[in-house]
């Protein structure tokens, strides 16, 4: 799967907007309208392919919950419509392509740090059902550090029920290399746990991101161990109904990384298929920074 040169370019700001940046998404296989709950880069984990530059301190520290709306409604009103197509950015976006697909929790951070996070994405649903959106997905981009607190379950169970997909980070199979890719105080333990708790209740999409890290790809030890940690989920009852296995395809902060090649990325999508059995998407990384 080709990237389109759209694809590399995920701004945070369009035009004036400060908490709601459209995009599109490779994975999404058309546009998606990114709401960022983090503009202060506030993350828990501090991921070495990550490409937002947490060096430098952000204009904005909190989410200004109205104006987040005014610009969620006013973005959807456009993609709708298709006058965003008529923008310079999405002016080249391919017809197949010209699709609302999903409103995503993503941005600058982890999502579900924040603490109104349930509140925010049932406000969400409420003006995707105003707007006469029922196809459009909502979609929570995560690390799963947080699924075991009370109100991201809540916020989880509101998605359930409002055509949403959850997307949850798996980079590693080892405790080693979890901490050398995501650099986090967070044990992996923890983020297999979560996993598990969340994909008892309903199908997941693993997201893996695989890269060189000074021009080294991953073992084969360790991609076998991510394989063995897929296949512990599924026989503890998790369900999971996809994985994704990309690469790097924006420029990341850390100059150590750079992306596999589409054969990298393939051999990887391969032996997960083989080993866990389940569905497997690819998608090929860029230089063109």
């Amino acid at each position: 799967m080709q990237v389109h040169t759209l694809h590399s370019r995920h701004p945070r700001l369009f035009e004036q907007n400060r908490f709601v940046y459209p995009v599109l998404s490779r994975r999404s296989r058309g546009l998606s309208v990114g709401v960022n709950l983090n503009p202060d880069k506030v993350c828990n984990f501090d991921c070495i392919y990550c490409q937002v530059d947490r060096t430098r301190q952000s204009e904005r520290r909190f989410v200004e919950t109205g104006q987040l709306f005014d610009e969620l409604r006013l973005t959807l009103d456009l993609a709708r419509s298709g006058e965003l197509f008529e923008h310079p950015t999405f002016a080249t976006t391919p017809p197949d392509q010209r699709r609302l697909n999903d409103i995503a929790f993503s941005g600058d951070g982890e999502p579900t740090t924040y603490r109104n996070f349930d509140e925010l994405v049932e406000r969400a649903a409420e003006l995707k059902r105003e707007l006469g959106l029922s196809d459009v997905k909502l979609v929570l981009i995560t690390n799963a550090s947080r699924f075991h607190r009370p109100h991201v379950q809540r916020g989880l169970g509101i998605l359930d029920a409002n055509q949403g997909e959850i997307w949850a980070k798996l980079d590693a199979g080892t405790q080693e290399y979890f901490q050398l890719v995501d650099r986090t105080s967070i044990p992996l333990r923890r983020i297999l746990d979560n996993l598990l708790l969340a994909a008892r209740i309903r199908p997941l999409v693993i997201q893996s991101l695989f890269m060189r890290v000074d021009g080294q790809p991953p073992a084969d030890e360790e991609l076998v161990a991510y394989c063995q940690r897929l296949n512990e989920l599924l026989a503890a009852g998790g369900r999971l109904q996809l994985v994704q296995v990309y690469t790097v395809a924006r420029r990341p902060a850390e100059s150590i990384v750079s992306p596999l090649s589409d054969q990298q990325v393939e051999r990887i999508a391969d032996l997960v298929r083989r080993r866990t059995g389940l569905p497997v998407e690819t998608y090929y990384g860029s230089t063109a920074w």
